[in-house]
């Protein structure tokens, strides 16, 4: 059974278990197993932990292994893959009793002064930030500001505050950005109709998991205020989807890009 944790910060108080080894608690989840934004942004935490300050994660790479689940900790191994003036490279393995749950890769940069160009926009069609209807559940505040066939534009902040500490904000983005993915690939199946009119439930329907998640890091933000993550289903095959997604400030700074690769495979019986 998992521990009660009421804010992000709790959530991500890794406990050290000697060198380069950290240890995390999980909460419970409706849906059972660990929320996969957890292992990732506790295995960033831990990565951090082993990493100097002046150096910012820039990207990750994650690959999930097997489902976690909340009744025992969980155990992340660092390994300092490279230490070079410019970028830092960790690997994290975290492990359960079973085994690895997750296979992560890390990359830090070196702060630059150099030019800063978007080309990405806030979506117009999304409402001011924190509208839409509300589906929060645990420490994710969410509000629907667009759901369609192929598309999920959701609103998302985490329970803070998280003050301006740009690890806690970093791995709040990390956690957060697992959430929509799989929500806007499962919105282009043909038989997402019938979980939508209510003739059968999601979990009848489909067997569904995160199977590797990418983020790139562009502009350091607040994941405790208002973010639009906007995500686009880029087809299904073999019962595998692919969605790419940007996150926004509500003023229109791009913070991110995520990529992930879901499972999304329909129930025969």
């Amino acid at each position: 059974m998992g521990v009660r944790i009421d804010d992000f910060a709790t959530l991500v108080a890794l406990e050290p278990h000697g060198p380069d080894v950290f240890v995390g608690l999980s909460p419970d989840y409706p849906w059972g197993r660990v929320y996969g934004g957890q292992v990732v942004a506790q295995g960033l935490r831990a990565a951090m932990e082993t990493v100097d300050s002046d150096h910012l994660i820039h990207s990750v790479h994650a690959y999930f292994i097997r489902g976690g689940t909340s009744d025992e900790p969980i155990r992340f191994e660092v390994d300092r893959i490279r230490n070079g003036r410019s970028f830092i490279t960790r690997r994290v393995v975290a492990r359960q009793s079973e085994g690895a749950i997750l296979n992560l890769s890390c990359s830090f940069q070196v702060v630059e002064d150099q030019a800063d160009i978007q080309e990405s926009s806030l979506p117009t069609d999304v409402g001011e930030p924190g509208s839409g209807a509300n589906e929060d559940w645990g420490l994710l505040s969410r509000r629907v500001a667009h759901r369609g066939a192929g598309r999920a534009a959701i609103w998302l902040k985490v329970a803070g505050p998280l003050g301006d500490d740009p690890i806690l904000q970093a791995c709040a983005l990390a956690y957060t950005s697992d959430d929509i993915p799989t929500t806007a690939v499962s919105s282009s199946h043909p038989r997402i109709g019938a979980v939508k009119l209510g003739h059968t439930s999601y979990g009848d329907a489909f067997i569904g998991a995160s199977l590797d998640h990418a983020i790139w890091f562009h502009r350091p933000a607040p994941a405790d205020e208002w973010q639009l993550h906007e995500f686009r289903s880029h087809g299904l095959n073999g019962g595998r989807g692919l969605s790419i997604g940007e996150i926004f400030t509500a003023d229109g700074t791009h913070v991110a890009t995520v990529a992930q690769e879901a499972l999304l495979r329909e129930r025969t019986r």
